[in-house]
């Protein structure tokens, strides 16, 4: 496929995600109620990172992908001691996702919303039939105030139920080392469909896509249902166009 074609239907792609950023008021991960303000633009502060371990990180990536202000996301080893840790020799590294956020959009306490909604924070060494200590739920974070309001989401989180105890553990991110290429997207790459819809970007620049991010949430079904929608029809829009990349060109 020409360059111009594949620019043409990433663009096509973005408008369309724009669009259904600044229009749908139910951006939340099953809570979109608490995720304020979706209608506001990309601002021209700085991005900030935050990190989350919250089970496996394949699904966890994609489970920050839809939040409005999420820029890019990358999978990764985090908390552990272990120096540039590998998926087969993690040591004491919790499987993690790396956030980058637009501050001028959502702030940290808006993603630590979406991280308790995205999984159990009171199983005890795992998510589900994920079981270890590479699965544990972690807040990783950067300075005082992040800290505190770590703190303060956990004591909420405790307060909805006083019958089990939330086992997440609050951490100063030391460092965090990006997965191997396999593990980008994930889900993304389990629809191929999406991925030549993209025009099969290199890997690399497939990792630092922002519409990546999106999509991979889009893939793994946890935007909210409204968004899923949207975006279907959006995508269903292209394909009618007859792109070549569609027709195997």
């Amino acid at each position: 496929m020409a360059l111009s074609e594949r620019n043409a239907i990433l663009h096509l792609l973005t408008l369309a995600l724009l669009t259904i950023a600044v229009t749908n008021r139910a951006l939340g991960i099953r809570i979109p109620n608490q995720i304020s303000d979706p209608s506001r633009e990309p601002s021209d502060q700085p991005l900030k990172i935050a990190v989350f371990a919250l089970g496996g990180f394949w699904r966890s990536e994609a489970a920050f992908g839809c939040a409005n202000g999420v820029v890019r996301t990358t999978v990764g080893y985090a908390g552990g001691s272990k120096s540039n840790p590998e998926y087969r020799s993690l040591g004491d590294h919790a499987e993690s996702v790396q956030v980058e956020y637009d501050p001028g959009v959502i702030n940290f306490r808006q993603l630590l919303e979406v991280f308790w909604s995205s999984h159990d924070s009171r199983q005890v060494f795992g998510q589900g039939p994920d079981v270890g200590n590479q699965y544990r739920s972690i807040i990783f974070t950067n300075g005082t105030e992040e800290a505190r309001l770590a703190a303060v989401s956990k004591e909420k989180e405790q307060l909805r139920s006083r019958s089990s105890i939330v086992t997440t553990q609050i951490q100063q991110l030391v460092a965090f080392y990006p997965a191997e290429p396999e593990h980008q997207k994930f889900e993304l790459k389990r629809r191929p469909f999406l991925l030549q819809l993209m025009g099969n970007l290199p890997e690399e620049e497939l990792q630092r896509s922002s519409l990546a991010a999106k999509l991979n949430g889009y893939a793994a079904d946890l935007c909210p249902p409204k968004i899923q929608n949207q975006i279907d029809a959006k995508i269903n829009q292209i394909v009618k166009k007859g792109w070549p990349v569609l027709r195997g060109v």
